[in-house]
């Protein structure tokens, strides 16, 4: 009996193995078809790259994310350090930018800005634009996006506002303003806005630049200084180029408010 009993678990002991073996087996197909379609690709590492250096891992990343359209090269530039403020270049696809705006057309309205002392919305003169906002995460392009905005910016999803679309029709404009907020009544119900990203939708003939007037910076050294409305060389300026987005910080890395941050929609 003793023999009997040990033969069955000899038995047993090689039906497992053997079943383990098929798995992996099973499973290294798998991959092996998954790599031969394209479906996943192992990481490539370059030998010029520092053996710490993560950024082109985390752009292989990036550039792979889901998204609508082509994007092309994309690349980031540093605009200047005071304000901080930073351009990535074919941040959006050109449809995802005509479908950004395909969603806001048929519902803008007269551009407002927060009243300092009640916090609510009001017109002004100093706004001139149309615009709305889009429900945070309403579609997964929309989705898309905004985990795109948080991987440029390092803040969470969570912690963002909706997309807000604004319109500029010739002679409209948005004078000198901050984006932080200066009225208790916001600062406590949402918190403090501590970064912008703008993403420019479309191409413009002449005018329509970012301006930051108090900007520390040569003004002129931008490689774009000849292509700049007259107006926008009164300070550091950025061209509208389709796709591309602006990420600028209205407070230091210290959490206090930065008024070089000041910035006009000419």
């Amino acid at each position: 009996m003793a023999k009997g009993r040990y033969g069955r678990l000899q038995v047993k002991k090689w039906s497992t193995l053997t079943l383990v073996w098929s798995m992996l087996l099973m499973l290294s197909v798998v991959i092996l078809m998954l790599l031969a379609f394209g479906i996943v690709s192992l990481p490539i590492i370059d030998d010029d790259s520092p053996p710490q250096d993560l950024s082109s891992l985390r752009r292989m990343i990036i550039e792979r994310g889901e998204g609508l359209g082509d994007r092309g090269e994309q690349w980031t530039e540093v605009l200047a350090w005071e304000p901080r403020a930073f351009i990535y270049h074919n941040f959006l696809s050109r449809e995802e930018c005509e479908y950004l705006i395909s969603l806001a057309k048929p519902h803008m309205k007269k551009s407002t800005v927060v009243d300092s002392t009640t916090g609510k919305s009001k017109d002004s003169r100093v706004r001139t634009s149309s615009g709305m906002f889009l429900r945070r995460g309403q579609d997964k392009i929309i989705r898309d996006i905004e985990k795109r905005i948080a991987d440029f910016s390092f803040i969470p999803a969570e912690h963002g506002e909706g997309v807000q679309v604004l319109h500029y029709e010739v002679g409209q404009k948005y004078e000198p303003h901050f984006d932080y907020f200066l009225d208790e009544f916001n600062t406590k119900n949402g918190g403090q806005r501590i970064a912008t990203v703008l993403m420019y939708l479309s191409d413009v003939e002449e005018g329509g630049e970012t301006l930051f007037p108090a900007a520390t910076k040569n003004f002129s050294s931008v490689p774009w200084w000849n292509e700049l409305s007259e107006c926008a060389k009164e300070g550091l300026s950025v061209k509208p180029k389709m796709g591309d987005a602006l990420l600028f910080w209205s407070m230091r890395p210290d959490a206090t408010l930065d008024p070089l941050s000041l910035h006009v929609a000419l």
